[in-house]
C-alpha cells in the first residue's frame, strides 16, 4: 500500500490501512509499521525513533513490564541492527521481527484493533 506524503489520512487510506491490519500477511504489516514508525521519512528507524514508538505502545496497553523502554529498546538494536550503524533498514526490521519473537509481539500489539473490532 502506498500512501500521499502529505501528513493526513483521507478516507481511503483508512479502508486500506485497516484492511492490511486486519487481514495482511505478516510481511505487509511489518512493511507498513516500519513506515508508519519511520517518522522522519528516511528510510530507518534510529533509536529515538523506535524509543517513542515502545512508549507510546505501552502507555496505550499498560501492564507492568519488566525493562524500562529505554532497555528494552537498547536489548532490540543489540539483537537486530545487524549492521550495527545504530538505526534499523526496512529489512534489520522484517528479519528482527520474524527471529525474535518478543519485537514481534510488541510490533503486533502496538496496533491489534480487535478491542475497536469487537465494539464494530
Amino acid at each position: 500500500f502506498f500512501f500521499r506524503q502529505d501528513g493526513y489520512i483521507d478516507f481511503m487510506e483508512y479502508v486500506a490501512a485497516l484492511s492490511l491490519v486486519l487481514r495482511g500477511k505478516m510481511e505487509q504489516k511489518l512493511r507498513w509499521y516500519f513506515k508508519l514508525y519511520d517518522v522522519d521519512g528516511n528510510g530507518c528507524i534510529d533509536r529515538h525513533e523506535l524509543l517513542n514508538i515502545i512508549k507510546a505502545i505501552r502507555a496505550i496497553n499498560g501492564g507492568d513490564h519488566e525493562t524500562s523502554a529505554e532497555e528494552f529498546t537498547n536489548r532490540v538494536f543489540d539483537r537486530i541492527d545487524v549492521n550495527g550503524d545504530g538505526e534499523l533498514s526496512l529489512d534489520e526490521f522484517v528479519e528482527g521481527a520474524r527471529k525474535d519473537e518478543e519485537f514481534m509481539e510488541v510490533m503486533m500489539k502496538s496496533l491489534d484493533l480487535s478491542h475497536i473490532v469487537a465494539m464494530i
